[in-house]
Order: C-alpha cells, then sequence, then structure tokens
C-alpha cells in the first residue's frame, strides 16, 4: 500500500469518528433536567486567613499599653502566644527570693511568647518598654489560662470590713502618666523627649527598654558576684537616659557613674526628678467598684509571682 493510499485511510476513518460525536443540527434535543440551583460558595476558595492565627499569636494594640505605644517605631506589630508547658516548667524554678532571678524568669517568657515586628528595624522583646511588661505577661497568662477557674485573684476587706476576693484585672489597673507639662518636649520622629533646659542644655529622656534594663541587671550581680558596691542613684537615673539597648555596656554603666560624681546637686536633683516624671507602668494599686463604692485593692499575688504560670486554684480539677 502506498504511502498517499495510507494517509486517505485515516483521514476517512478520522472523518467517521468526528460524524459520529457530532449531533446534526435538524437533530431534536432532549430538554434538560432542572436539578436546580447549586451553591458554588461552598466551592469558593477560602478567605485568606491571618498566618498569626494559625500559629496561635495574637496582637496587642500599642494603644492598651501602659505606654500608649509613644516610645516605639512607626509600623510596629506586637503579638503574643500562650506559653507552653516546657516554658512553665522553667518558670516554676523561680526563685521569689531573688529578684534578679523574678526578673530572669518573667523576661524569658517573653523571649519565648512575644513577637515583636517592624518593617523598618529589626525587632526583639529587648526593644519593649519595661513599664509594659506586667501587662504583656498578664495578656501571656490570660490567653494560656483562659478557665475562669485559673483567674487571678486578690483577698479584700472593703470599708465597710466586709470580705471580697477581687479577680486581677487589666480593665481594673490605674496607669503613671507623664505629666502635660512635659508633652511639648516629645520628638514624634524620634520615639523620645528632647527636654530642653537652661543650664544642662537638651536631655534625651524616654522610659527604659527592657533590653537596656538586662544589661542593668547584668551590671548588679557582676558586681555582687566581685563583692562591689552598687549606687543605686545610677540604677534610678541612668536607664532613662539610655535610649538603645543594642552596644550598651559595663563600660558605659562605669563611665555613667564616673561622670555623675561630677554632677552638681542642682542637675542631679533635675534629672531625677525627670526620671520619675518618665513613669509610665501600671500602680500598684487597682480601682474597682464594689456596690456604691469605689474600692483601692492592692495587687498581690496570693501564692506568690510563680502564681502567674501556676494555677491558684485546681481544687476543679479534683474528683
Amino acid at each position: 500500500m502506498s504511502e498517499n493510499q495510507q494517509f486517505d485511510d485515516l483521514e476517512q476513518q478520522y472523518q467517521a469518528v468526528v460524524s459520529q460525536t457530532e449531533q446534526p443540527a435538524q437533530e431534536e434535543r432532549e430538554e434538560p433536567v432542572n436539578l436546580g440551583k447549586v451553591n458554588m460558595e461552598r466551592f469558593a476558595t477560602q478567605t485568606a486567613e491571618d498566618p498569626d492565627f494559625h500559629l496561635g499569636y495574637h496582637a496587642i494594640p500599642l494603644v492598651n499599653l501602659p505606654s500608649g505605644g509613644m516610645f516605639y517605631p512607626e509600623d510596629t506589630e506586637i503579638s503574643i502566644r500562650s506559653a507552653k508547658v516546657a516554658e512553665i516548667r522553667h518558670f516554676s524554678t523561680i526563685d521569689e527570693t531573688n529578684i534578679l532571678d523574678v526578673d530572669d524568669k518573667l523576661n524569658t517568657i517573653l523571649e519565648a511568647c512575644v513577637r515583636v515586628l517592624n518593617r523598618a528595624k529589626r525587632m526583639s522583646y529587648k526593644d519593649l518598654c519595661e513599664e509594659d511588661r506586667f501587662y504583656i505577661i498578664l495578656s501571656i497568662r490570660d490567653l494560656t489560662f483562659p478557665e475562669p477557674e485559673s483567674k487571678l485573684t486578690v483577698d479584700h476587706i472593703d470599708k465597710k470590713g466586709e470580705k471580697h476576693t477581687i479577680d486581677i484585672k487589666k480593665e481594673y489597673f490605674q496607669y503613671f502618666r507623664i505629666p502635660e507639662s512635659l508633652d511639648k518636649y516629645y520628638d514624634i520622629e524620634k520615639k523620645t523627649f528632647m527636654i530642653e533646659t537652661k543650664s544642662f542644655g537638651t536631655i534625651t529622656m524616654r522610659p527604659p527598654s527592657i533590653g537596656v534594663m538586662q544589661k542593668m541587671t547584668s551590671y548588679i550581680k557582676e558586681k555582687q558576684k566581685n563583692g562591689g558596691k552598687i549606687d543605686q542613684s545610677v540604677l534610678q537615673i541612668m536607664p532613662y537616659l539610655i535610649s538603645e539597648w543594642r552596644g550598651f555596656s559595663d563600660n558605659d554603666i562605669f563611665k555613667f557613674e564616673i561622670e555623675m560624681n561630677g554632677w552638681s546637686n542642682k542637675k542631679y536633683s533635675l534629672i531625677y526628678k525627670l526620671a520619675e516624671q518618665m513613669k509610665v507602668g501600671i500602680q500598684p494599686n487597682m480601682s474597682v467598684q464594689l456596690g456604691d463604692d469605689e474600692e483601692v485593692v492592692p495587687i498581690s499575688f496570693r501564692d506568690g509571682i510563680k502564681s502567674l504560670f501556676i494555677v491558684q486554684d485546681f481544687a476543679g480539677e479534683l474528683l
């Protein structure tokens, strides 16, 4: 058989297949059966969820913080997750008689459970204001122990002598506020206060970050280890004069101690007073409405600071 004849045969077979699959135009088509409307929404692409939601992270609005977010760069985002078992176990080893260990254990929780993001700058929990720390710790606890029986409570006797059990809630907190007289010195771009003085030029101040306080804590530990004397006045003032914890060293603290020895009484008194006014954290007392009366209730922990992540009341779990 020639190649042309083979080609003709294949062409005829192809045309035969096509003619079988095509319906003649004049052929009457059956009326389609009405199957009703199909809801296509369930086949639609799912709405994209925030990845943080699936990872267990929850955003904290900066305006809710004691600092109001005044000292964080623009576009900073803070999110938290609940503490895991390993982190709680580590926290349970806290030595409540050692303030440095308490400080370290609280920061360990923050390091594990807090994420601080910014488009323009790499940030970490160390960039958080020290004054915001307790609020964020309590927020992490709320996520970790959402059950009603796990609430933190404090016993309180009111003005009439009646006993109450008060929940420790963020909505009851009262905050230290920076005086309005300093508002004009706030630099919105630098996120700090540039305080102009007659005798000492411009003094840059802001509430200290956790990173700065960690450096100070490390310095104290080293001093105690070597039997050195700790100048408390340095600890009260210096953190408010340091804007950046990165690169901040023990040598800087030592040089500041030497420099401060040369200050006049007037300069020391001025900066000490300004540092006192820079406090923006939670006050030690809550304001709670009990009936018609407003009560001032001290913030305390029935079972110590350890009860932040070791549940106080486990009676509900016992059969």
